[in-house]
């Protein structure tokens, strides 16, 4: 079984940082695309920003040149190191992972429980 397990998120004020992390577990080989989704109270979940095994990178408009994905293949991890946050950040970060290969099974997508930052304004 594999699990995602978030941590990271909290309050913070606008223009602070915060670095969400999320770990894999599982008897894990290798995950192809790990990504940060979130959703905001009334609205639907977006994508923030995904990396590949290879470390290619893609960001939502809105948050481009202020976060930065990246990832620990080795330890099935994958960071979001959140600047300059507005309080239109505010929302339930969700960690994802597409493309997870166990020794025992392959995983089409799972699914993170989800961690809240709140930036205050």
């Amino acid at each position: 079984q594999v699990q995602l397990v978030e941590s990271g998120g909290g309050l913070v004020q606008a223009g602070g940082s915060l670095r969400l992390a999320c770990a894999a577990s599982g008897s894990i080989f290798s995950i192809s695309v790990m990504g940060w989704y979130r959703q905001a109270p009334g609205k639907q979940r977006e994508l923030v920003a995904a990396i590949t095994s290879g470390g290619s990178t893609n960001y939502a408009d809105s948050v481009k040149g202020r976060f930065t994905i990246s990832r620990d293949n080795a330890k099935n991890t994958v960071y979001l190191q959140m600047n300059s946050l507005k309080p239109e950040d505010t929302a339930v970060y969700y960690c994802n992972a597409n493309g997870i290969y166990t020794f025992v099974r392959t995983y089409l997508e799972v699914w993170g429980q989800g961690t809240l930052v709140t930036v205050s304004s």
